[in-house]
């Protein structure tokens, strides 16, 4: 047990080191694109803080989801949290998966780069979305009474571009677009097209159906936000896929290329014999005398004369 024990963590650190090879040289030709991808998450923060500073409290809209959903109330708004960290962790997990499993699809760098584009794209969409239009937010601290529904304008230009993770959890005013929806849904898709397990495939659609409801359940959003990041972030997803280069399979096998002549050749050859050629079959007169390998007639009675 032992001996199995060593012989497989050997393997295992053996491909580590293999796929930390391969990564490095990845990584130093797409450092760039990961860099861009990190700071717009940088300032997609700074702009859903920004419009917290101009929020203004207000009545809560009508929406049918509310209606039709029961509200889970303050103490409970932690479950739809909870999904969706369960969804972002399970996703950033899969993506290092090259540097374990032995069979492997795709290269962590160049996934990253991919899911990074789709979502600054949605990102940029969900910045013009709030800023075109301030609503009164439906979740409880953004509700009128609330001392935080309203952040309190900056002393220092060094408050403005700090991001408190506190703040994170309880933006106010960045609506019409559901961010935790745009996550969800670029991670479900993502895995829809370079996942392999058809389970998780199915289970991941559920998981975004169900934290969906969840979050207008939790009053975080309303309706129109999560059905907004529906179809928004699917139509971006498409589109730029389609844009991007597709990325390497590793699970392709690299055969020889043969031409069509040399298959129609190889062909012929066993039709007429195991892999003789054409040439040595033609027809040959029997008479008396030899036949050489060139095929030259010899008379013997010539030599013999």
């Amino acid at each position: 047990m032992t001996l199995y024990i060593r012989r497989e963590s050997s393997k295992l650190w053996k491909r580590f080191c293999c796929e930390i090879t391969t990564e490095i040289g990845l990584l130093a030709e797409n450092w760039k694109y990961l860099l861009a991808g990190l700071i717009c998450q940088y300032i997609h923060g700074l702009a859903a803080k920004g419009v917290h500073y101009i929020h203004r409290p207000g009545p809560t809209l009508q929406d049918l989801g509310f209606f039709l959903l029961p509200e889970l109330g303050q103490e409970r708004s932690y479950i739809s949290e909870t999904v969706f960290t369960s969804v972002f962790v399970s996703f950033f997990l899969w993506t290092f998966h090259p540097f374990i499993l032995k069979t492997k699809k795709i290269y962590t760098v160049l996934i990253w780069c991919r899911v990074l584009a789709f979502l600054v794209a949605c990102q940029f969409l969900r910045v013009i979305t709030f800023y075109s239009t301030q609503l009164p937010g439906p979740n409880y601290h953004c509700r009128e009474g609330s001392k935080v529904s309203t952040l309190p304008w900056p002393k220092t230009a060094l408050e403005v571009l700090e991001i408190n993770p506190h703040g994170v959890m309880y933006g106010c005013g960045d609506l019409i677009f559901s961010s935790h929806m745009i996550f969800t849904l670029v991670f479900v898709r993502t895995y829809q097209k370079y996942g392999t397990k058809r389970f998780i495939k199915l289970f991941g659609w559920l998981i975004a159906i169900v934290q969906s409801l969840l979050i207008i359940a939790s009053r975080k959003h309303y309706s129109v936000d999560v059905v907004v990041a529906w179809y928004t972030v699917n139509l971006v997803v498409f589109c730029i896929d389609k844009k991007l280069p597709e990325l390497p399979d590793r699970t392709a096998v690299l055969l020889p290329v043969i031409s069509k002549e040399r298959t129609k050749e190889e062909n012929h050859k066993l039709l007429n014999g195991n892999g003789v050629d054409p040439a040595d079959w033609r027809p040959r007169a029997q008479v008396n005398g030899k036949i050489d390998s060139n095929g030259v007639h010899t008379d013997n009675s010539m030599n013999d004369a």
